[in-house]
């Protein structure tokens, strides 16, 4: 604990220096627009709590856990929603915040913000890849034949076309996206309680029952290590949670709409998360669910609903390509921050005529075309997907603990600010070192699968390598000051 204390001391010295940075770099006509309603940010919210790992990781998940999946999303989701939280109190504390980078380059210093903000990048670049991976196994559900960069490259290209029109087009798209989610899932849940209801039998003889969920060797069927092991790809499930803090520079009016977006976090977890999975596990026990498969594609298909399940497998194929769209978005927008920060190339920083950073926007598109390699050489689009998907989660993870970080050190170093918040997150501090923890814990987690730890240490080489980076940067900016006073 007392080295930690050293540490935000440190990092709350370098803070001051680094907020002066990022003010400096901000120069006219390199504006963001506000042009993104209320309206459109809590569907963008949404849509950021219902990811690609639920509809195409979930099958696994239930295999790995069983019922007690359940009691891991609810973990994650009341862990999540403190970090949105801490988040939320920081992003709203200082109107000159664009993204959480801009927070962690004020209270950990320029080289953090450089890290995080380019970590942040790679993680919606490693997301996009595992949604151009999972949209290529729901087009496959049609045409099992077709080969597998068909699918990936026109997904680059749709991508590309619809977030280079104005960031209002993307509200809108992003929008009726996540509207059909919400639609999707909560139909699924009304017609699964039917089945529940009439005692439905599917096509093997198996009764759709509440019973479901424990006769089928308890809550717990695969033990503490299987319960453990479902975080593994559940946790994916929740990235993007953090999207509505790359929005605030492009939000209108973002003291109303950031607390109403975060504060529906828990409803949405229950709802979209806990009933609609409990739905799946009544009407199909979790030992019979293919693991390969979305379960709720599958969910029709043994009921014998064979048109149902198609058009279930075109609403998970919209949501993938919705998480995909967002991941573009924040990337772009990511990349851009950077940029007037210094941090990457000026061209990154150039806007369109209608306020998009499309050249920020044409490399992340290009980089999702490495989807279509990870499918040549994989062993199949599961594992290649768990790979992706453990690699984006342990990125993600260093972005939210850094975050949390800041707010620790904002605490220590604006108290007056912290008391006089509107939006403060519950607990404060303790609940920071209690989330602080729970990364921990996931790490550990992580390691225990092949595949999972292949992505964890992934993730590790991309720090110590961007770290490095970082460090280096500063160094030779401090040089060139230094040497730009001696000779002035």
């Amino acid at each position: 604990m007392l080295a930690w204390k050293t540490q935000l001391e440190e990092w709350t010295n370098m803070s001051t220096s680094g907020h002066a940075e990022e003010n400096s770099g901000e120069a006219s006509g390199r504006q963001l627009q506000r042009n993104l309603t209320n309206r459109h940010i809590q569907l963008i919210a949404i849509g950021g709590a219902i990811g690609t790992g639920l509809f195409m990781g979930s099958g696994k998940t239930i295999a790995t856990a069983g019922p007690s999946i359940l009691l891991v999303y609810l973990i994650i989701g009341s862990a999540l929603f403190l970090f949105m939280r801490a988040m939320g109190e920081l992003l709203l504390s200082d109107q000159s915040y664009g993204t959480f980078a801009d927070i962690v380059r004020d209270f950990l210093g320029p080289t953090m913000g450089f890290v995080v903000g380019w970590t942040y990048w790679l993680c919606w670049v490693v997301t996009g890849i595992a949604d151009v991976v999972a949209i290529t196994g729901y087009v496959h559900f049609w045409w099992p034949d077709l080969p597998s960069w068909i699918p990936v490259i026109a997904t680059a290209l749709l991508l590309f076309a619809l977030n280079a029109m104005t960031v209002k087009a993307f509200g809108e798209t992003e929008f009726w996206f996540a509207m059909i989610k919400i639609v999707a899932i909560v139909a699924l849940i009304v017609v699964g309680v039917i089945m529940v209801a009439i005692g439905m039998q599917d096509n093997a003889g198996t009764t759709a029952a509440v019973s479901n969920l424990w006769v089928h060797g308890g809550i717990f069927p695969t033990g503490f290590m299987g319960f453990l092991g479902g975080f593994q790809i559940a946790i994916f499930a929740f990235v993007g949670i953090e999207l509505v803090g790359t929005t605030v520079a492009e939000t209108a009016n973002p003291e109303k709409t950031l607390p109403k977006a975060i504060n529906s976090i828990p409803v949405r977890v229950v709802i979209f998360y806990i009933c609609a999975l409990a739905v799946i596990m009544m009407v199909t026990p979790w030992n019979q669910i293919d693991k390969s498969q979305s379960p709720f594609v599958t969910m029709f298909s043994m009921t014998g609903l064979g048109m149902a399940a198609s058009l279930v497998n075109l609403v998970v194929l919209t949501s993938a390509a919705s998480s995909a769209n967002s991941g573009i978005y924040s990337t772009s927008r990511m990349l851009f921050s950077l940029s007037i920060q210094g941090d990457a190339a000026p061209f990154f920083g150039r806007l369109s005529k209608r306020h998009i950073p499309q050249n920020a926007l044409f490399l992340s598109c290009v980089f999702l075309l490495s989807g279509a390699v990870l499918l040549a050489f994989g062993d199949s689009i599961l594992s290649v997907f768990t790979v992706v998907t453990a690699t984006s989660a342990t990125l993600f993870m260093v972005v939210w603990i850094l975050v949390v970080i800041s707010y620790l050190v904002y605490v220590r170093k604006y108290p007056e600010r912290h008391k006089a918040t509107i939006f403060p997150l519950p607990g404060g501090v303790f609940s920071a070192w209690l989330f602080i923890v729970f990364i921990a814990v996931m790490t550990v987690v992580l390691s225990l699968e092949t595949e999972s730890l292949q992505g964890l240490l992934m993730s590790a080489a991309w720090m110590v390598i961007i770290t490095v980076v970082g460090v280096v940067r500063r160094h030779r900016a401090l040089d060139r000051r230094g040497r730009a006073s001696l000779s002035a």
